[in-house]
């Protein structure tokens, strides 16, 4: 049957052309609060809070889904690399855990919670998308927002914030989205059930504890036990033990023309390794021991010959060491150390 009023015919043009629109809009809303309930269904089964995304999840939920109402967080990973110590990879995916744990519990209950999820890749599970985000290097954490097509285009972490760990994490976080992270809770170190038990063995042991303290008869009131942590804490300050733990330095490394040899000691004022401290921190021990066993034991001995004998092997031992100790410093650093007489001697 013909239509023949005109206006009849574009009122049922502009019906069906409406019609369309609402429908495409409500489909692609729809595609949209369905991701948002699928993340948050993967968020709730992941004991951190962290869902793990591969090729085909990073497809679904960022490349091939045009319009977003949410950002990631996304941690790469390689399970690889864990054994490498000086990239802290799990240590700083711990962290990772706990910024997404705080995000999610300051934030439940809000619309905030459905507009930031955290995310991982595994390099090995996800080859192709470590090359769509270009990532090279890590440790490496990125902000892939709303509006992002290109992952190349998403917001990586300086690499210099990965120091101060959790919250630099959150800074990150907090600066890209405008979305408050809130109070980072760390695990105590020791659980209730630990503790309970650490007080209850104080307890039971500390009538013997008091009754031989009163007696004399501990291994702390021991005077050479004292005398062994002397010693030991004196060559913990000389041998750089401290800037080996805090730097995570290596005892050698490897020759680069020939792996089958180490290096113990490395030139170069840069960097110190382990063994080399540990050296330095021997030589200057037993200058340490043999200036003690000088002022103190030497000198109850009355026999003057053997004073003068020992005397002279404690300066000649202690010359070598400290030159051992200068000789290395130059070889290091390039810097010299030279004696000068007094002009008035020339």
């Amino acid at each position: 049957m013909a239509i023949r009023n005109p206006c009849l015919l574009l009122h049922l043009l502009l019906f069906l052309v409406l019609s369309s629109s609402f429908a495409i809009c409500r489909v692609s809303a729809d595609s949209d609060s369905d991701r948002v309930a699928e993340l948050l269904r993967l968020q709730h089964r992941s004991k951190s809070g962290v869902i793990h995304l591969d090729d085909q999840s990073l497809k679904r939920f960022v490349t091939s889904a045009k319009s977003r109402s949410y950002s990631l967080v996304i941690f790469f990973d390689a399970a690889h690399l864990h054994d490498k110590h000086e990239l802290h990879l799990q240590e700083i995916r711990a962290e990772f855990d706990l910024v997404a744990s705080a995000f999610i519990k300051n934030n439940m209950d809000t619309p905030a919670h459905s507009k930031l999820f955290f995310c991982d890749i595994e390099f090995k599970e996800s080859q192709s998308s470590f090359a769509l985000f270009a990532v090279n290097t890590l440790p490496h954490i990125r902000h892939v927002g709303p509006q992002i097509q290109n992952l190349k285009d998403s917001e990586p972490m300086d690499q210099n914030d990965f120091a101060r760990m959790a919250e630099s994490m959150a800074q990150f976080v907090e600066g890209k989205t405008s979305l408050t992270v809130g109070p980072i809770e760390r695990p105590p170190p020791f659980s209730r059930k630990q503790i309970g038990f650490l007080l209850a063995l104080v307890l039971i042991s500390a009538p013997f504890i008091v009754k031989r303290l009163i007696a004399g008869d501990t291994l702390l009131q021991d005077p050479k036990l004292w005398l062994s942590l002397a010693v030991f804490v004196y060559f913990f300050s000389v041998s750089g033990a401290m800037h080996n733990i805090i730097r995570k330095m290596p005892m050698f490394l490897a020759d680069r023309n020939d792996p089958s040899k180490l290096i113990f000691f490395y030139q170069g004022s840069g960097m110190q390794l382990g063994a080399e401290g540990f050296a330095i921190g021997f030589l200057y021990t037993v200058v340490g021991l043999l200036l003690a066993f000088v002022t103190h034991l030497l000198v109850r001995v009355r026999n003057v010959t053997m004073q003068r004998v020992f005397m002279i092997i404690t300066l000649l031992v202690s010359f070598w060491a400290v030159k051992k100790v200068i000789y290395l410093d130059n070889w290091k650093t390039g810097y010299g150390v030279h004696g000068f007489w007094p002009s008035s001697w020339k």
